[in-house]
C-alpha cells in the first residue's frame, strides 16, 4: 500500500490557493490546490520533483491509471538511480507576487516552478530541476539563461527579500502622492486600507476645483493575476493599476463622497482575493453606489478630459489609472452581456457627455438591451 506524507504546506496571502509538497515511498511531488471557494473554477496543478525509486525505462502508466503519483521515466530524468527523500527542513515555497504561482527551493537551490498563468488553462505546466526532457509530468527547469521562469523565480525571491527589509514602501507612497498632488492639490485625508497586512495600501483624498478626488496608493506593488495568460508579451502594459474616483462636490457632501469612495477599499484587494484582474470596461457590484446605481464601471478612457496622466512606473512597468464611475443595473447587465460590452458602455457614456467625474445623469442603455 502506498503511503503519502505531506512535508510542506504554504497558503498564499489571500487564502485562495495552497501549495503543498507530498512524498510517497516512490516519488515527491509539488502541487498547487485551489481552496474550497475556488475548486469549481480551477484545477489542481502538479509538478514531479524526484524519484525515490530507480527511474523506469518507460512511462509509469500503471501508476497513472491507478491514481498513484507516477515515477518519471529514465529518458526524462537527470538521475536514473533512486534519490534520497526530501528533508522538510530544507524546503521553502515562495509565491509569485501575483499570488497564483509558486516556486520550490531546496537547500538554497531552485527545485521547481509552477507559473501562475498555468492556472487559467487546461494543460499542466511546470518546470523541474530533475527533468531533462519535456513530458506530461513536467518540463526541464534549465537555468536562468535558458528558462524565463527560472529567472523569474530568482527575481521573485529577491522581491520578497527587498520587501522584508521594509524600506520599499516609502518611495512608492511618496511617488504616487506626489503625482496625485501635482494634479489635484494636497492630500487632505489618508486612509489605510491594508488591514495591517502586506502590501501596504491606502486611499488619498483630495479637493480640486469643486470636485472630491480619491486615489488608491500601493495597489500597483503587485502585478494582477490572469494578465500574463491573457496578454502574454504585452502583459507589462496591463498588469499593474491604481484606482480613482471623482465626485462633484455640488451633488454630494464630503461624508457621502467618502462613503461612496469606500468602494475602492474593496476593489483594491479584488484581483488577488478573487484570482481575477481589473481593466478597461470592467464592472463591479457595490453596496455603496449612489441611489439608482448598482455598481461601478472602471475606465481610463473616461478620464479623457483632465483625468489621464502618467503614473510612476513600478518595476519598470506601466501603471494604469482606472476611474470608477457608478452604473445602473441595466448598464451593468449591458456591460457584462458580451466581451466588448464594457468598452461599448464607455463609448456610450462619452457620447452622452459623461466623464470620470460623477454627476447626475440619464441611463445610457435601454432596459431590454
Amino acid at each position: 500500500m502506498t503511503y503519502s506524507q505531506l512535508i510542506a504546506e504554504v497558503t498564499n496571502q489571500q487564502q485562495t490557493l495552497t501549495a503543498i509538497i507530498e512524498q510517497t515511498e516512490r516519488a515527491a511531488y509539488f502541487y498547487i490546490w485551489p481552496t474550497e471557494p475556488f475548486r469549481s473554477r480551477f484545477a489542481v496543478r502538479g509538478c514531479w520533483l524526484r524519484n525515490l525509486l530507480p527511474a523506469p525505462f518507460e512511462e509509469d502508466s500503471a501508476a497513472i491509471e491507478q491514481g498513484i503519483a507516477p515515477l518519471l521515466s529514465a529518458d526524462c530524468c537527470r538521475t536514473l538511480e533512486a534519490e534520497p527523500p526530501l528533508d522538510p527542513a530544507g524546503l521553502q515555497i515562495i509565491w509569485e507576487p501575483t499570488d497564483d504561482g509558486a516556486a520550490v527551493w531546496y537547500q538554497g537551490q531552485l527545485l521547481a516552478v509552477i507559473p501562475g498563468w498555468s492556472l487559467y488553462q487546461n494543460k499542466q505546466v511546470s518546470f523541474s530541476a530533475g527533468c531533462i526532457k519535456e513530458n506530461r509530468l513536467t518540463a526541464p527547469l534549465g537555468s536562468a539563461s535558458t528558462n524565463h521562469y527560472y529567472a523569474q523565480a530568482l527575481a521573485y525571491r529577491q522581491f520578497w527579500r527587498d520587501w522584508h527589509d521594509g524600506h520599499l514602501w516609502q518611495p512608492v507612497q511618496h511617488d504616487l502622492l506626489q503625482c496625485y498632488e501635482s494634479h489635484y492639490g494636497p492630500s487632505l485625508k489618508y486612509y489605510s486600507i491594508d488591514q495591517d497586512q502586506w502590501p501596504p495600501m491606502a486611499i488619498s483624498q483630495h479637493y480640486h476645483q469643486g470636485v472630491w478626488y480619491f486615489f488608491t496608493v500601493g495597489m500597483c506593488i503587485r502585478p494582477m493575476p490572469w494578465v500574463d495568460f491573457l496578454y502574454e508579451d504585452l502583459a507589462p502594459q496591463y498588469r499593474r493599476t491604481e484606482l480613482a474616483m471623482a465626485i462633484d462636490a455640488e451633488v454630494m457632501t464630503e461624508d457621502n463622497a467618502i462613503q461612496m469612495a469606500s468602494a475602492l477599499a474593496n476593489y483594491a484587494h479584488y484581483p488577488w482575493s478573487s484570482l481575477n484582474w481589473l481593466g478597461e470596461g470592467h464592472t463591479l457590484p457595490s453596496s455603496v453606489a449612489p441611489v439608482g446605481f448598482e455598481g461601478f464601471l472602471l475606465s481610463a478612457t473616461l478620464g479623457a478630459e483632465g483625468g489621464q496622466f502618467a503614473l510612476p512606473k513600478r518595476e519598470g512597468e506601466r501603471v494604469n489609472l482606472l476611474w470608477a464611475t457608478p452604473v445602473t443595473a441595466a448598464e451593468q447587465h449591458f456591460a457584462q452581456a458580451d466581451d466588448e460590452g464594457g468598452m461599448q458602455l464607455v463609448t456610450r457614456l462619452l457620447q452622452y457627455g459623461a466623464n470620470h467625474i460623477f454627476r447626475p445623469r440619464q441611463q445610457v442603455v435601454e432596459p431590454e438591451e
